[in-house]
């Protein structure tokens, strides 16, 4: 089932809303200063996985960007890119994960949880770090610090959220031979 402009337009709209109220009213302080226990990479997956990279890549760049925004401090463009990177990267999942036509278990788990994996390791161990200590002078030992944290509490809050939220809607869409003809 292909995305439409507007199907898309939607779902980034849905997405980015969802990500920034997740992140700005759900978000656990962690003991790493400016990182957060985050369930918004959960939602993040489901619409990569749903919807694909596109979709993702903006849901995530939006919100992150509207998160930064509504706190006050400025955006953290360093973080907020690697929201998008996460996005695109979970995105790439959807023609493997298949929610809209396959059941949600099994081989299709492993292979969401992989790529959230990838994700939030390249996004939060190499981009933000990266660029924290390019755009803004950080302190190498700070931003890996800050990066491992953010990496380890998205993947284990993605393999549980995410997953649950994957589950629900693939169980919600009706199946390829679903219908008989009689």
């Amino acid at each position: 089932m292909k995305n439409t402009p507007v199907k898309s337009i939607v779902a980034i709209a849905i997405g980015a809303a969802l990500f920034f109220v997740c992140g700005r009213f759900v978000a656990i302080p962690s003991p790493v200063p400016n990182t957060n226990i985050s369930i918004q990479y959960g939602v993040l997956a489901l619409f990569g996985a749903a919807f694909g990279p596109l979709v993702a890549l903006l849901a995530g760049f939006i919100g992150h960007a509207l998160i930064d925004f509504s706190y006050g401090w400025g955006i953290w463009w360093s973080w907020v890119i690697a929201s998008a990177v996460a996005g695109l990267i979970m995105g790439l999942s959807k023609n493997r994960v298949k929610l809209a036509t396959e059941k949600f278990d099994g081989k299709r788990i492993v292979t969401f949880n992989i790529y959230q994996i990838v994700a939030n390791l390249l996004a939060w161990v190499v981009v933000a770090p990266v660029l924290d200590i390019a755009m803004y002078a950080e302190p190498a030992n700070k931003v890996f610090v800050q990066g491992l944290w953010a990496a380890g509490g998205n993947i284990v809050t993605t393999a549980i959220v995410g997953t649950i939220l994957c589950v629900a809607y693939s169980a919600s869409k009706p199946k390829k031979d679903s219908l008989e003809k009689k």
